[in-house]
């Protein structure tokens, strides 16, 4: 029969020795024997004041929690605040730079085109440069304006979502409707920002898995929150399994979402059933971006 390292037959193993408690401390047993009781306080503190200890422990502890998830959601407004200023620099870039580029050799083309005469040859082949070159200036423009819409910047939230409504029906999407009353109130930057990509990311989703006819985005100011509404007639879903295959990888983007809404203390709500539709409601405080680090 095998023997176990170290222990020689006949003989009982001996445990393993600890050292005696400090003064103030007392041993607590497990199942390996008596162990450090490291919440234990000096037996003579009388019970309340011991109990008045651990509260005031407990209270550091739960602060400093608090403190650490304000520090998380502040950096991760910071990583949100630099991702859209990167957005912004590619969509000017894009514009000004790609899309200027494209725009000054379709003139050259037509210029080309116009000195060639009537040759069919040349002007097939001109003809179709020029399309070609039309199609990409057009795909640079629609690339850019996704990026960091101007009119986002230019105008305002409010003009932004019917821009986004817009193309979405003159892409073949949905009729989207727009309905804003924010009336005399002047967004932040960064809660502008929130809410477009909230409704771009929402309406996304919607074009691309409602099988919609119809869709409805309401904005509005309820009680110090702003909130998003966006409602379609689709084909609507389980929101319990949307959810499982989120975690499983296979989400529909609506988790990003609302990992996005909640660094906003905000929150988002999900009304569908299979066949009747579905509607994302998202409730932002006001407030949300007023508390930044210095």
């Amino acid at each position: 029969m095998a023997r176990s390292p170290g222990v020689q037959q006949g003989k009982t193993p001996r445990r393993r020795e600890r050292n005696p408690p400090a003064p103030g401390q007392t041993l607590v047993a497990d199942a390996d024997g008596p162990i450090l009781n490291p919440f234990t306080l000096d037996p003579t503190v009388p019970g309340a004041d011991r109990l008045d200890v651990l509260r005031s422990q407990q209270q550091r502890l739960l602060e400093g929690l608090a403190d650490s998830q304000r520090q998380f959601k502040h950096l991760a407004r910071s990583v949100f605040r630099v991702q859209e200023d990167e957005r912004r620099r590619l969509a000017r870039e894009l514009h000004d730079g790609l899309g200027q580029s494209m725009t000054a050799l379709k003139h050259r083309l037509s210029a080309i085109a116009e000195q060639a005469g009537p040759a069919a040859e040349i002007g097939d082949a001109l003809r179709a440069a020029l399309t070609l070159c039309a199609g990409i200036l057009e795909e640079t423009r629609e690339l850019s304006r996704l990026l960091r819409p101007q009119i986002l910047d230019d105008l305002g939230l409010a003009p932004a979502l019917r821009w986004l409504a817009r193309s979405i029906g003159e892409a073949g999407g949905p009729a989207v409707t727009v309905h804003v009353d924010l009336e005399g109130l002047e967004l932040d930057a960064d809660l502008s920002t929130l809410l477009f990509r909230a409704a771009q990311e929402a309406l996304a989703n919607v074009l691309k898995h409602a099988e919609a006819r119809q869709v409805r985005l309401d904005l509005w100011r309820e009680s110090g929150h702003l909130v998003l509404s966006i409602r379609d007639d689709g084909r609507g879903f389980d929101p319990a399994q949307a959810r499982a295959a989120a975690r499983g990888g296979a989400g529909t983007g609506l988790g990003s979402l609302h990992d996005r809404v909640r660094v906003y203390d905000g929150s988002m709500h999900i009304n569908s059933m299979p066949g009747q539709g579905c509607e994302i409601r998202l409730q932002i405080p006001m407030t949300a971006v007023a508390d930044r680090m210095p």
